[in-house]
């Protein structure tokens, strides 16, 4: 965030910052580094710490106060440890004291409660969107440092916008041929408008604008061949025609894609077309790709090469859903029933500090038969869970100590294994059924799988594997893939369709619905647009005539006249 950034510049001594941004941000407020200063919280191992000044301080500045915390803007108090979110840092921080004074400074992940770094000093950044008045905040321009050098890739966009600034000061009627610092001043002043020093001044200095109150000339420009990235509207041939065209010409070949899977397939694709390029895998991705003839290199992108969406990936909390044992805390309340993996049912009865060894440290509290109390670390939030059981029958708190729950589980443990037992049987049956095992993944299924517009999530991956693998073995697959909905089912069920297809098998899609049919019929068609199918779907819509010609076609077999595919 912006705010960060400016307390990086303002702690920052070293010369020649560079700074990436876009044109219109060069003329978003952002807080002064004098208010920032005076509105930092500085917290040091040593030093000491009011709580109520930091609470105080925390509300005022956009913090909510959270039981635990799990994404930036929220702190935590329990007891002589202090978590907080800070905006702009990956991790929050926790902060032990001892009676007033900080005793300790470390991050820490919040899903496992696990500590990662200790550090000696820590700023609290304030949130400037909802903490500041807009007196109080100033151009990025004034607070970048006097050398600081400003690439624009738009220049037209930055000039538009200085020149809306001179636009507004219109009704004076002398020109503007340059402006000295002063007179720049009392013009904007009057008319409400702040035009940052920073301009005024560089822009006198560099002989690479010439002001006139109704237009602005380049005098000056930085020339360089470089074009863009072609398009290769997901052709191979021409992507491989491209690189080893560049390969003539001296020109290094980098492909550039976040996924690791997304470069094997790259791999596999040229091993199978016979392609022989040469290029560097780079595992990082870029906006667009490039070639700089100067350089000698040619950037590529994956997700131009085909034609997929660009995923920024911005900086995030931990959510809800993720923070189980932090959420488990949240939901429960006093006298709920909770299960210890090692001492069985109690009853939950809230947190509390308890002294060990001289540290003050925040633990669970359970009751079990007899009023007998067990203390949880707050690290072994893993052993513990709701207790579920039939509604409306309360559970029989375990004595601590006995041998009670420990026979329970182990009579558990034996069910669970006859259990397993019967399930072993019913799928070496299964197994023992004649199947069909179908070849390992060719170029066409690469390709398919490649295509997709969107990243694949590791659980999307690892279902495409596994159920491509089910279909390798000579025995019928038995695999159920579940999932919400938008999550990527019906493009694991596509990839399967293609695997048998190419392989020389007609597929059926069975859906509960006739609109799903519908809808997959035309999911289908359009995700298998670039290969030479025949793709149709049957429900009580279609006329007889069509029915009939479907299940002739079908009954034909699989050819250049026929059906590949169904949804039904």
């Amino acid at each position: 965030m912006r705010t960060e950034l400016v307390h990086i510049l303002s702690q920052s001594k070293a010369a020649g910052e560079i700074i990436v941004t876009y044109p219109e941000a060069l003329f978003e407020k952002v807080l002064s580094p004098e208010v920032l200063e005076a509105n930092r919280l500085d917290i040091a191992v040593g030093e000491k710490l009011s709580v109520e000044d930091m609470i105080e301080f925390l509300l005022d500045f956009g913090f909510t106060r959270e039981d635990f915390v799990f994404e930036p803007g929220q702190f935590s108090i329990r007891g002589g440890i202090v978590d907080i979110f800070s905006y702009g840092n990956d991790f929050p921080y926790r902060i032990e004291l001892f009676d007033v004074e900080v005793e300790n400074i470390r991050t820490f992940n919040p899903l496992t409660q696990l500590s990662l770094d200790s550090i000696h000093r820590v700023s609290i950044i304030p949130n400037i969107n909802r903490s500041f008045k807009q007196e109080q905040k100033v151009s990025l321009l004034d607070v970048l440092p006097p050398e600081t050098l400003c690439w624009v890739k738009d220049p037209e966009i930055l000039l538009d916008k200085i020149q809306h600034c001179f636009e507004q000061a219109g009704e004076h009627s002398r020109t503007i041929s340059v402006l000295d610092e002063s007179e720049a001043a009392a013009i904007f002043k009057d008319q409400a408008f702040t035009l940052p020093k920073a301009i005024m001044g560089r822009l006198q200095e560099l002989p690479l604008v010439s002001f006139q109150p109704s237009f602005f000339q380049y005098t000056e420009k930085i020339p360089f061949q470089a074009k863009p990235q072609p398009s290769f509207n997901r052709n191979f041939d021409l992507l491989i025609a491209e690189l080893k065209s560049n390969q003539k010409q001296g020109i290094e070949n980098f492909i550039f894609s976040d996924s690791a899977r997304q470069v094997e397939r790259f791999y596999a694709i040229f091993e199978d077309l016979e392609a022989h390029v040469s290029f560097h895998p780079i595992t990082h991705t870029i906006h667009e790709g490039f070639i700089d003839l100067d350089q000698k290199v040619a950037c590529f992108t994956d997700h131009q090469i085909f034609e997929r969406f660009h995923r920024y990936k911005l900086r995030q909390g931990f959510s809800k859903e993720q923070a189980l044992t932090m959420r488990l805390l949240r939901d429960l309340q006093p006298g709920d029933f909770v299960t210890h993996i090692d001492h069985g049912i109690g009853r939950f009865s809230g947190l509390e500090k308890i002294n060990i060894n001289g540290h003050i440290q925040e633990s669970v509290r359970l009751i079990y038969k007899n009023n007998d109390i067990l203390y949880v670390s707050i690290n072994s939030l893993h052993k513990i869970a709701k207790y579920t059981g039939q509604e409306g029958t309360p559970p029989q708190l375990s004595k601590l100590g006995s041998d009670a729950w420990k026979n329970l589980k182990n009579k558990t443990k034996k069910k669970v294994k006859d259990i397993a037992g019967e399930l072993i049987k019913l799928y070496a049956k299964r197994k023992s059924a004649p199947g069909f095992a179908f070849s390992p993944d060719g170029y066409l299924q690469t390709e398919l799988e490649a295509s997709f517009i969107y990243e694949d999530t590791p659980d999307q991956l690892k279902a495409t594997n596994d159920v491509k693998a089910d279909m390798t073995k000579p025995y019928p697959m038995d695999r159920l893939i579940c999932g919400d909905v938008g999550f990527g089912k019906t493009e694991v069920a596509i990839r399967a369709a293609f695997k048998a297809i190419t392989d020389g098998k007609q597929v059926a899609v069975l859906v509960p619905t006739t609109i799903l049919a519908l809808q997959h019929y035309k999911t289908f068609s359009d995700r298998l647009k670039e290969f030479d199918l025949r793709i149709s779907y049957l429900n009580r819509f279609r006329t007889a005539k069509q029915k009939k010609e479907i299940l002739e076609a079908l009954k034909a077999g699989i050819g250049s006249d026929h059906w590949h595919l169904i949804a039904c």
